[in-house]
């Protein structure tokens, strides 16, 4: 009918392969009927010719689209067969790394052989409540389905796991159990789920072993039930055991190993309490080394084993019972060392003394000879006597053998006895849900009796499971009223009849088990003479007669024969028994016993495996012959009974079915082997679901959904209002055989295949439809190219024509400009050759001319040169010969004249000698005498003028001659320093003679200084360059080190300026941290509060003794009392007399344990609670320090005390200074003798009055200023010790201080003594800390000690015990608080008498003092005078009542307000104002009673309002906006300065005078913490159904997500229907919370944390259900998503709430939604994806890319190997391994301090509150 399908090109079918079981391939060539042969391409790329069988024709299974392929339920697959199931477990297993698919109702669990994260609490959490269709599959999904129908339908509920050894079964029924302890609120009272838990390592040591499939192999089937009541909480467990495997005690295969506790007790041995047991290693014992390895890899025995013994404690088995534990079972290693020596063929003995017998005999505490004795023989009794026979070795060792089975298997059924003690409950059970953790399907190369037993009771089960499957089907048909016929399933009674009928292989073998000489062989052949050709099922062998073949539902199985009687028989001798009963060892009768549990499969069995059923209660006596015949039950006999008592259970209950898969042989995670997956797949019935499934109509569509998905195949004529009659018309015409679907009520049915049909025809739509818009577009997009480019082309056209004509302009313009270049170029070059030519030529004529003219000028020169030299040489030839003319004529003269002369001569002589001689010379005298005569008369007058002259001149000649004289001085002195300076010139030369030879040795030693200077100046300047090199590089060096430096510094800066941020970050974070623990431990202590109320509500119904009259205590109250210390008496004496008369009837006994470990606790948290207390407390004061504001009071106070000391000290020096100066002027004064100095009219005198008189007035100044300082020193110091007693004045004054200072020194010492006190009071006060702790400490001890006595008693006991304690100690609890109530009574007394002393004191001071004082002098805790109550005319904002009129109060204020009515038509808080007003009068008045009961009772009433109407969010918010209210009234109007800076000065008239409320300011905070917690889980529940549906699975944007199609677990529809939540309905109820908010004047700050939260709790919600839902994370799912958050962001922005930090809450949210739209392909990606989604976890980003589904197949996958690579990117970043977010995180609240401008005298009091016995004061 589907071979249409086969022509579809490329169509995808499955072909069978004898390694991969399945392989894909595409179809080449269309298939036509008739074919005999397909042409196939394989995806490994080879070719194949299939040939279809001739006889079937039977065409390959086809291939579901892509589009289907990892789908969380293989119901939901277009074809449903094995190749199909397979193929998507493997791609969800290995791809998608998916370990829970869905089969119908069945869910498949593959073992991952890995540790995954997806088991937390928030995982829990995130499928409490849920629809099983709606999540990805889980065995967390079935438990809560499970838990829902129980609940729902009133119905016990069953939960059948199964599978192979090694597939996960017992950590499948763990995990389901620990989802029920969770989600009943069980987890942290009952702690069954910790006991069962604890149950695992006690029963995996006695029933776990290692095989060859699994090291810890389960080799026994178990059944728990856990027990409900009536609240759907678990009360209790109980266990029951099946099929324990027996034969492993003696025998073990090769490469197996026994039990688990046989090597945990050797590898424990060298222990001192194991001595005893004389064990040593495994391979020394027969029964624990016949397999070869005792070692199992990663396994430590001996740690295992003291997880044992602590498992062992912690279920009540003592100390003395695990020591007889672990000797009986050395006493089984021992009995198989015992060896048996053959005397003859029919008997043996045991060698004397024989050690392995001795320790066992000494163990078991029986008698060595008997039990040697009963060994080796056996007693037959007949009718009338009894025989002793001796058995044969053989005999012998199976007897042994027998015997060790049969204690193991009673020790066995003894402690699953004392385990299901420990989990049993007395409280009546209402309902429970089973978890049944048994074998699967079994078969083995040898299958024994074992075996057979198996697979009957997986028969069994399977049609169970069958019938189960079937009535589904048949129910949902018969519920949507289609006809329907019998589907032709699988019924394996035939099989089931085979086996247990009247004739069948049981009671065959029962009856051969009665023959005398029975046998296997008789039994065989007893087989085939009965149903071999009579029975289809049951087959012979070929080759053996020992064997038979029966056809289970899984597999055929050959079953070998032998051994079969001896292990239905489980024959074990009486006489041994009997030998063990008679032990000295108490314990080991026990196991004998002769009760139920003796007589249960257990202790009739030596081999194979049996069931032990569970033991009741009590046990009950039987009669000696009914024992006897119980005896004679075979094991095939007991199992059958216990199989169908199973089957009845299971029955009688709802069964959920998990089938476990083992992907492999190897333990490889992640690794998918298929042939074993599909030998487990057949095994388990999975497949038979698949194929009842097909069978009828496995595709089911609601209409919504059947429209939204094939909307595309309609026409628009098609679509009618009616969706109903639109579908079936639109089927009608797209199906043309009617038998291929039904419609239902509301579903569409279709038989298997129809909806790949559908799939492919809306596919091809799609394609069309994809190919029409591509080729519109395609042709859109080609002819608008074609008009850009067309337009460009004109463009570029225009603009290069253009270009052209530009560039022929340009080129006419260069032609023209060209033709002018040239003609001037040219006349430019001629011109320029021209004047080169002229120049040239100019140039050679001048140099021509030139050098004509120097030729003829040198010429000339010559030419007169010549002249000159002949002229001078003529003269000097016509000197020199005129010279030596001259010196010749000369000499001629000489000598003529010489000659003439001495001839002259000669005649004088002779002349001389005459007279005319003497005449002639006598006329010549006369002459003479008269030319004398006239010269001597010249001369006269010359003589008188000369005589004038001389006169003139002897003037001159005398200054001339002083002139000359001092000349001659000067030239003397002169003449004696020039001889000086000749002896200095002469050593002068001696030393120039000297210096000259040292010149010369100079020169010498120079040239040798200058050769070596030479060399070591090239050295040098070697060394220069080199280091000017290296201080170039030295200087880069520098310059890079500089840079380096810079750069490091700013480095550093940014570093420490991130670390500081950081640090401030961290210290926020460590903050909020510290405050969310806190609030945590308050939402803890609310919770155990009401826990504690509740426990005593159920005691007080419990006991039944109500004194008539007595007012029983709210448990809030007392609570609240035993933390604080403002409790009132009246309440303390009203709850002892209850506490008291509680333990007086005991009708029912109660676990007074938990009530003692919940009394404890609260006292730990009320420790804890003050220890975080304190250090927030700090914390706060750490962070408000840090503030300006709060630094400015003593800073200002500092700096003002410091100038004034500094002032002081300056005028302390100045007055010395002046005093000293006035002293040594009047030592002056009296030290000066002249009296007229000193008189009273001197200068002098009037001058020092002057000065003397302005120091003085100088000094009167500065006394002045002196008084002034004083005098505030004194105010000082009385404003901060009113009384000082005058006898510590006068020790200051003795003490040497000077008068002036005497204020400074006695604010020192006061100062000083305070600070001393402060000192002493604080060393007592942690005195009394210690002692308090170390009572503390005793206190703790004693509970401890007394908590460990009474859990040793018995139940009675203990209870009248600890209520007997509890009644001590809360009687000394009120003793001692009664005597602190005392003394605090008398200290406020005291106090208060003090009080009015200082009052009066300051009222006398406060005039005089008040006008020194300034305001920086004004202490931080000024002392208040008290104030005396006055009537007073106007309204003080207070308002008085009467004390009995408190209960009618707090009444008709809080408990009876409607806060609707408050909201709407009052001022917002008027609760709060009102209760702070008359809290202001008990002030007032001074009534310290009044206050404290006022506030107790509105505490406590606010608490029992919200106790009462806790699920409304108007009241919870109401309540919330008022305790804040009241905080900040109580805080506003303390009179801490602090609080007063935003107050009028009328309002700081109202502050409270007597009382400092600070306690009750902190427990008001931790009430508004709580009711913060409350409003949030409030807000939660009202939320939680909407986020989902709304967020998530409401298509805000019609159209754009697809609906794929579902399986039976049907999902949420996300079409919108009638009721389901959409994202308007979340925007409305945000809107409606908002107002809500907002009309209660709730503080702006905590709404904005309100918002936070909520969209935190979308956010997290939202992101969990898309982690968990494969089905959501898709694109179109993404688009969705940001488009919601859009909606809220603009939510947010309408409420001016965008700073409010819920914005930030969706990050993870948004992140995700991007991250299913963005490419997942490159390396690019990757990248992008890592850097974008930096608020998302790498589990959490590694999960969407897993769950990442097309919609369409269109989309495409995510690779494995990107994921890959978003795993190595991700690798270094550090982030928390959760997967999904805490959904109940709670964000640390704070109330910041919001002061009210609302003046309480204007507030009026309606008269609808009913407050008229209220007076206005």
């Amino acid at each position: 009918c589907l071979s249409h399908l086969y022509t579809i090109p490329f169509a995808r079918v499955w072909i069978p392969d004898p390694e991969e079981v399945w392989k894909s391939a595409e179809l080449l060539k269309d298939y036509k009927p008739g074919d005999k042969v397909l042409l196939l391409h394989l995806e490994e790329g080879k070719d194949l010719e299939y040939r279809l069988d001739p006889k079937t024709k039977e065409l390959p299974h086809l291939r579901n689209p892509d589009i289907l392929v990892g789908e969380n339920d293989l119901t939901a697959l277009s074809y449903l067969h094995e190749p199909a199931v397979l193929h998507n477990l493997r791609v969800r297993f290995i791809d998608s790394k998916l370990i829970y698919t869905y089969c119908g109702i069945v869910l498949v669990a593959i073992n991952p052989y890995e540790q995954l994260p997806i088991y937390g609490e928030d995982i829990i959490n995130a499928y409490s409540g849920q629809n099983m269709g709606d999540m990805d599959p889980h065995i967390f999904a079935v438990a809560e389905e499970a838990y829902k129908q129980m609940a729902r339908d009133e119905r016990n509920q069953s939960i059948i796991v199964s599978g192979e050894s090694g597939a996960g079964k017992t950590v499948s029924a763990k995990y389901a159990m620990r989802y029920f302890a969770t989600v009943s609120g069980s987890a942290s009272e009952a702690n069954v789920e910790e006991k069962v838990l604890a149950s695992n390592p006690i029963m995996e040591s006695i029933g776990n072993a290692k095989t060859t499939r699994n090291d810890n192999s389960s080799r026994f089937g178990k059944y728990i039930e856990i027990g409900f009541d009536k609240r759907y909480r678990i009360i209790g467990a109980n266990m029951r055991t099946y099929l324990l495997e027996k034969s492993r005690v003696v025998f073990q295969a090769e490469e197996e190993r026994n039990y688990h506790i046989f090597y945990q007790l050797c590898a424990s041995a060298k222990l001192p309490e194991f001595k005893m047991l004389r064990l040593g290693n495994a391979n020394d014992f027969n029964y624990t080394k016949q397999g070869g390895s005792p070692m199992i890899e990663g396994v430590d025995d001996a740690k295992e084993m003291a997880h044992t013994r602590q498992a062992c404690t912690l279920l009540g088995i003592s100390e003395s019972y695990q020591m007889g534990i672990f000797r009986i079972l050395a006493g089984i290693l021992h009995l198989g060392n015992v060896g048996f020596t053959s005397r003859d063929a029919d008997s043996c003995t045991i060698p004397p003394k024989h050690e392995p017998l001795c320790i066992f005999c000494d163990l078991m505490g029986v008698d060595y000879e008997e039990m040697c004795h009963w060994l080796c023989h056996r007693k037959l009794a007949t009718a009338t006597e009894t025989y002793i026979k001796p058995i044969s070795k053989l005999q012998a060792t199976n007897a042994r053998d027998a015997l060790a089975k049969h204690i193991y298997a009673k020790l066995f059924n003894w402690i699953v006895d004392h385990v299901n003690q420990a989990l049993h409950s007395a409280v009546k059970q209402h309902s429970f849900i089973g978890v049944l953790d048994i074998y699967g399907f079994e078969t083995f190369e040898v299958n024994s009796f074992e075996q057979f037993c198996i697979n009957y009771a997986n028969e069994k089960l399977q049609q169970q499971f069958n019938m189960h499957v079937f009535k589904l089907e048949q129910e949902e048909y018969m519920k949507e009223q289609i006809p329907w016929t019998l589907i032709d399933f699988y019924d394996n009674q035939p099989c089931i009849n085979l086996i247990e009928s009247k004739l069948g292989i049981l009671d065959l073998l029962d009856e051969e088990c009665k023959m005398p000489k029975g046998t296997d062989d008789t039994w065989a052949q007893k087989l085939y003479n009965t149903h071999l050709n009579k029975c289809a099922l049951f087959e012979k062998p070929r080759l053996s007669n020992k064997a038979f073949i029966i056809q289970h539902f899984a597999d055929k199985v050959e079953y070998q024969c032998e051994g079969f009687l001896e292990k239905n028989k489980d024959t074990v001798f009486e006489e041994q028994i009997k030998v063990l009963k008679s032990s000295k060892f108490k314990m080991l009768p026990e196991l004998f016993q002769d009760d139920e549990k003796a007589i249960s499969p257990a202790s009739a069995t030596s081999s194979g495996r049996t069931l032990l059923t569970r033991a009741p209660a009590k046990p009950t006596k039987g009669r000696p012959g009914q024992m006897a015949k119980e005896h004679k039950k075979t094991v095939g006999h007991q199992f059958r009974n216990s199989l169908h008592l199973l089957m009845e259970t299971l029955n009688a209950t709802t069964p959920h079915y998990v089938r476990c898969i083992k992907p492999n042989d190897f333990k490889f995670p992640f690794t998918f082997d298929e042939k074993r997956a599909v030998q487990q797949l057949r095994a388990c019935g999975v497949l038979e679901t698949i194929r009842i499934s097909a069978a009828g109509f496995p595709s089911r569509w609601t209409y919504q959904e059947f429209f939204s998905r094939y909307r595309v195949l309609m026409k628009q004529k098609d679509v009618l209002s009616d969706r109903k009659q639109t579908c079936k018309n639109v089927l009608e015409k797209l199906i043309l055989d009617k038998d291929k679907y039904q419609f239902g009520k509301t579903k569409i049915f279709f038989r298997a295949g129809q909806v790949a049909y559908l799939e492919k025809l809306r596919a091809d739509k799609l394609r069309a439809a994809c190919i029409r818009i591509q080729k519109t577009i395609r042709g859109w997009l080609l002819r608008k190219k074609y008009l850009r480019m067309r337009k460009a082309a004109i463009t570029v056209q225009r603009y290069v024509r253009g270009y052209q004509a530009q560039c022929y302009a340009k080129f006419l313009r260069r032609t023209k400009a060209a033709t002018i270049i040239q003609k001037y170029w040219r006349m430019y070059v001629v011109r320029r050759r021209y004047k080169i030519r002229r120049a040239a030529t100019i140039v050679l004529q001048s140099y021509l001319r030139g050098y004509l003219a120097r030729n003829r000028y040198r010429k000339i020169l010559r030419e007169h040169k010549a002249v000159i030299i002949q002229k001078w040489v003529r003269g000097w030839l016509a000197r020199t010969h005129y010279k030596r003319s001259m010196h010749a004529i000369i000499y001629l003269q000489c000598c003529f004249r010489r000659m003439m002369a001495k001839r002259e001569l000669k005649k004088l002589k002779i002349e001389a000698r005459s007279v005319e001689r003497y005449k002639k010379l006598h006329i010549g005298m006369e002459n003479k005498i008269m030319q004398l005569q006239r010269k001597v008369d010249e001369q006269n007058k010359d003589y008188k003028c000369l005589m004038e002259k001389l006169t003139n001149l002897e003037g001159i000649y005398n200054s001339e001659t002083e002139k000359l004289r001092s000349d001659l001085e000067r030239l003397q002195l002169s003449e004696e320093e020039a001889k000086v300076a000749t002896g200095r010139v002469l050593s002068l030369q001696e030393e120039i003679a000297k210096l000259r030879k040292d010149l010369e040795q100079t020169r010498s030693e120079k040239k040798c200084i200058e050769e070596h200077a030479n060399r070591y100046k090239q050295e040098t300047e070697q060394l220069v360059s080199n280091l000017k090199e290296e201080n170039t590089l030295l200087k880069q060096e520098k310059e890079s080190l500089n840079h380096r430096i810079v750069e490091q510094a700013k480095e550093m800066t940014e570093t420490m300026e991130k670390k500081l941020v950081e640090e401030t970050k961290q210290l926020e974070l460590d903050l909020n941290d510290e405050r969310l623990r806190y609030q945590n431990l308050l939402n803890e202590f609310s919770r155990l509060e009401e826990r504690y109320d509740d426990l005593k509500e159920e005691m007080t119904l419990m006991v039944h003794v109500p004194k008539p009259g007595h007012k029983r205590t709210d448990s809030t109250h007392s609570s609240n009392e035993s933390e604080y210390t403002f409790s009132s008496e009246i309440a303390e004496m009203e709850d002892i007399p209850l506490r008291t008369e509680e333990p007086t009837e005991k009708k029912v006994p109660l676990d007074m344990s938990l009530f003692l470990k919940l009394q404890k606790r609260v006292t730990e948290l009320e420790q804890e609670k003050q220890v975080m207390q304190d250090e927030l407390d700090r914390k706060e004061e750490q962070v408000l320090r840090s503030k300006a504001k709060e630094e400015e009071r003593p800073q200002i106070r500092g700096a003002e005390l410091e100038y004034e000391s500094l002032k002081r000290q300056e005028l302390e020096s100045e007055n010395k200074k002046l005093k000293n100066e006035l002293n040594e002027l009047r030592k002056a004064l009296s030290e000066k003798s002249a009296p007229e100095v000193t008189a009273p009219g001197a200068p002098a005198y009037r001058v020092l009055m002057e000065q003397l008189t302005s120091v003085s007035e100088e000094l009167d100044v500065r006394k002045e200023e002196v008084l002034i300082l004083r005098s505030q020193l004194v105010s000082q110091k009385e404003a901060i010790q009113p009384k000082v007693s005058m006898s510590t004045q006068l020790n200051w004054v003795d003490s040497g201080c000077h008068p002036p200072f005497l204020p400074m020194c006695s604010l020192l010492r006061l100062l000083e003594s305070q600070l001393q006190s402060q000192k002493r009071s604080h060393e007592n006060e942690a005195e009394a800390l210690r002692g308090e702790i170390q009572s503390l400490k005793e206190e703790n001890n004693r509970q401890q000690q007394l908590l460990a006595q009474n859990l040793q008693l018995p139940p009675e006991a203990r209870i009248e015990a600890s209520l007997q304690h509890e009644i001590t100690r809360l009687t000394n609890e009120n003793l001692d608080l009664m005597e602190q109530l005392e003394k605090q009574d008398k200290t406020v007394r005291k106090l208060k008498k003090q009080l009015k002393v200082f009052a009066k004191k300051i009222g006398e001071l406060e005039v005089g003092q008040m006008e020194n004082i300034s305001p920086g002098q004004i202490i931080d805790e000024p002392i208040r005078p008290v104030n005396i109550p006055r009537k007073e005319k106007d309204f003080q904002g207070m308002l008085e009542y009467k004390k009995e009129d408190e209960q009618k109060l707090v009444k008709n204020l809080i408990l009876e307000l409607k806060p609707r009515g408050v909201a709407v038509n009052l001022i917002p808080g008027l609760p709060a104002y009102i209760l702070f007003m008359c809290v202001r009068h008990a002030d007032y008045l001074n009534d310290d009673q009044k206050v404290r009961s006022l506030l107790t009772s509105t505490i406590n009433s606010i608490k029992k309002v919200l106790k009462k109407r806790g699920d409304d969010f108007e009241t919870v918010s109401f309540w919330l906006s008022n305790t804040c209210r009241f905080l900040h009234c109580l805080k506003q109007y303390s009179g801490e300065e602090g609080f007063m800076k935003h107050n009028t000065s009328r309002q700081n008239e109202h502050c409270l005078t007597n009382f400092d409320l600070a306690e009750y300011r902190q427990v008001l905070s931790d009430l508004a913490i709580q009711i913060y917690q409350q409003l949030v889980r409030v807000l939660e529940n009202i939320l939680q159904p909407m986020i989902v549906s709304g967020m998530l699975e409401h298509e805000t944007i019609q159209g754009v997500s697809g609906v794929k199609p579902t399986g039976l677990r049907k999902r949420t529809s996300s079409i919108a229907d009638e009721g389901t939540y959409t994202l308007d309905s979340i925007l409305r109820q945000l809107n409606s919370f908002h107002s809500v908010m907002c009309q209660h004047g709730m503080d702006p700050e905590l709404i904005k944390q309100v918002v936070k939260q909520m969209f935190y709790i979308v956010g997290a919600i939202t992101l969990n259900n898309l982690l968990l839902r494969k089905d959501m994370c898709s694109w179109s799912k993404g688009m969705q998503i940001r488009y919601n958050v859009s909606q809220l962001e603009e939510w947010l922005r309408d409420k001016n709430l965008m700073n409010s930090g819920a914005k930030e809450t969706l990050e993870p949210l948004i992140q995700a939604a991007q991250l299913l739209q963005v490419k997942k392909k490159t390396d690019d990606d990757a990248e992008a994806i890592c850097s974008m989604c930096n608020a998302l976890t790498t589990a959490q980003i590694v999960k969407v890319l897993n769950l990442y589904t097309p919609v369409n197949e269109f989309e495409e996958r995510v690779s494995v190997s990107f994921i890959r690579t978003i795993q190595m990117r991700l690798r270094d970043r550090k982030d928390s391994p959760q997967l999904l977010m805490d959904a109940k995180h709670i964000f640390p609240v704070t109330f910041p301090f919001n002061p009210s401008s609302l003046a309480l005298e204007t507030i009026q009091i309606p008269a609808s509150l009913g407050l008229g016995f209220i007076s206005r004061v």
